[in-house]
């Protein structure tokens, strides 16, 4: 069995292990998943119910990973998420307290309740995997990964996050609500566990571990991605930047996001290379929190998802009529 099988198996194992927990959302498995796969964080934004923490915590519990939750309220201090230098008095001796983000994984709840001094503190850990706390820095334990949560930026007391911040996240994606089948096997699952007969968070074993996760990224970077491809998400990025809708186009951080996004989902897909569907499928997530929308677009009620989508459907698929294959002239 080669190695992007193998991995294709162990993400199916994950997947099993979190329905076990979450009814229906496959896309939104699947969207956490790919961050895993290539190291990225992501940002899930829906009304207050449906699920965002839920899933979060299942999937730092389904994997022997150091876990850590931050609530973020308006008075959490910059201090309390990533530490903090003291004097023990009985010593005499300084000790260096670390915050909350001093772990494999991070939840990040409700990370628009927070003021934007706070929010700012997670801007060199996420981009660079380290801490500094009174001028020295800690590198944080791999692998790394944020997983935040945030309520739409319409509801009260909300401090909507700035596109530095949201640059960081890989993803952002919403859960949605659930169907009517779905809503019922949830009523059904909540009763039996208040009876003691079903499956709760706590109770939900590991399927993987820190070194699992560490090795699906080494197959991830020996991934494939043609000359062919690069050049189709190349196109989408400069079409964004000239299009009249939009004020703040996709950066070159962007596209190398989309790139790596579209790697990892290739590989969930039991894939070794990609190909145009898999970057369709992620330049909505990966891509419409990194644009701005002009004026006149926002007066229009145009969503940045809804014109990302209109700008890669504008731009030629590549295909192997045209000698750009995927299997061939890949590297």
């Amino acid at each position: 069995m080669d190695e992007a099988q193998q991995a294709a198996d162990f993400l199916e194992s994950l997947k099993g292990n979190l329905s076990k927990i979450m009814v229906g959302k496959e896309q939104a498995v699947d969207m956490l998943l790919t961050a895993l796969i290539c190291g990225g964080h992501v940002l899930i934004e829906d009304l207050p119910g449906l699920g965002k923490t839920t899933l979060a915590a299942a999937l730092a519990k389904s994997l022997t990973c150091s876990f850590k939750r931050i609530q973020f309220t308006p008075d959490v201090l910059p201090s309390d998420v990533t530490g903090f230098t003291t004097y023990n008095l009985a010593t005499g001796e300084k000790e260096v307290r670390f915050g909350a983000v001093m772990a494999q994984m991070v939840l990040a709840d409700e990370i628009n309740r927070t003021s934007p001094k706070t929010q700012s503190s997670l801007l060199e850990v996420m981009q660079e995997h380290q801490v500094t706390i009174d001028g020295t820095t800690y590198h944080l334990p791999e692998p790394f990964m944020v997983l935040a949560t945030q309520n739409p930026s319409e509801l009260t007391g909300t401090y909507p996050l700035p596109e530095a911040q949201l640059d960081r996240f890989l993803l952002k994606i919403s859960m949605g609500y659930p169907t009517r089948e779905e809503e019922y096997s949830i009523l059904s699952r909540h009763k039996r566990a208040g009876a003691g007969e079903g499956i709760t968070i706590k109770e939900l074993e590991p399927v993987g571990t820190a070194e699992d996760v560490l090795a699906l990224r080494r197959v991830f970077q020996k991934m494939k991605c043609s000359d062919a491809i690069l050049n189709y998400i190349v196109q989408i990025s400069q079409k964004s930047r000239s299009n009249e809708q939009i004020a703040l186009g996709i950066s070159p951080r962007g596209s190398i996001a989309l790139m790596e996004a579209s790697m990892a989902h290739a590989l969930l897909k039991g894939r070794d290379y990609v190909i145009p569907d898999d970057v369709k499928d992620m330049a909505g997530p990966v891509l419409g929190h990194r644009v701005r929308l002009n004026l006149q677009a926002s007066m229009k009620n145009r969503s940045a998802q809804e014109i990302m989508k209109e700008i890669v459907s504008s731009v030629a698929v590549p295909g192997v009529a045209e000698g750009t294959g995927f299997l061939g002239g890949v590297r």
